[in-house]
């Protein structure tokens, strides 16, 4: 496929992603190495290729058109897609391990302890590459892989596992204020709404304990992340 038929200049596309990102024209010049009057004429010509305005020009403002915000949400990401593959390159010629893990892993158990890593390993520089999605290690990128899962995996090997202890959480101050050990319908639940039949809500936890309380959660969020900020904060 001929992209280049099909892309307006990529220099223009980059000028658009800056103007939008910074929401001035000043800003993006800045940024880009070049005058505000190089960005207008880029923007003024991806302006003309498209057929569609970019931008409202007001009175010391811009405003983004629906167009221009639509195109900008994907070019951000393909840039930085484009961004990551270049450091993957790069990093490949160097001495460089990739560690791979879920977000919740690399924030609370990894990242505290990479000082000792790099201490104990001083020649070796380390990619930490965070996401929930199942990382391939086939793929390419990723040297090791800290995941959740039932070995063997078709991808790699097993250095090292561990089962899961699922137990109620919450902070100090919150732990405090209740009057009980035993969890009640008095505590606060917190909820992770999420669509992995593995992870155990609070009723089916609850219900593999041999209990028969009911939680009704007063906060829900849609990432454990935040899940676990609210019960740090204690919210329950």
């Amino acid at each position: 496929m001929n992209f280049r038929r099909r892309i307006p200049s990529l220099t223009a596309l980059m000028t658009l992603e800056a103007v939008l990102r910074h929401r001035s024209f000043t800003a993006a010049a800045i940024e880009l190495g070049v005058t505000q009057a190089a960005v207008s004429r880029q923007i003024a010509t991806l302006e003309e290729e498209l057929g569609l305005p970019m931008f409202v020009r007001k009175h010391r403002a811009i405003e983004p058109t629906t167009a221009c915000l639509t195109l900008g949400t994907t070019l951000a990401q393909s840039f930085a897609s484009i961004a990551d593959a270049v450091e993957v390159v790069r990093s490949s010629q160097q001495n460089v391990v990739t560690i791979g893990a879920t977000v919740a892993f690399s924030s609370f158990w990894l990242l505290p302890r990479l000082p000792q890593l790099r201490r104990e390993n001083p020649g070796i520089q380390i990619r930490v590459v965070s996401q929930d999605t199942p990382i391939d290690l086939n793929a390419g990128g990723i040297d090791i892989a800290i995941r959740y899962g039932t070995a063997p995996f078709s991808d790699g090997t097993v250095i090292a596992s561990q089962s899961d202890v699922i137990v109620p959480v919450c902070s100090p101050e919150y732990s405090q204020g209740r009057r009980s050990n035993e969890l009640s319908g008095a505590d606060e639940f917190i909820e992770t709404d999420v669509q992995d039949r593995t992870w155990l809500s609070w009723n089916r936890w609850i219900e593999k304990r041999g209990r028969s309380l009911t939680v009704k959660p007063s906060l829900r969020f849609n990432h454990y992340t935040e899940t676990i900020a609210a019960a740090r904060a204690g919210q329950g």
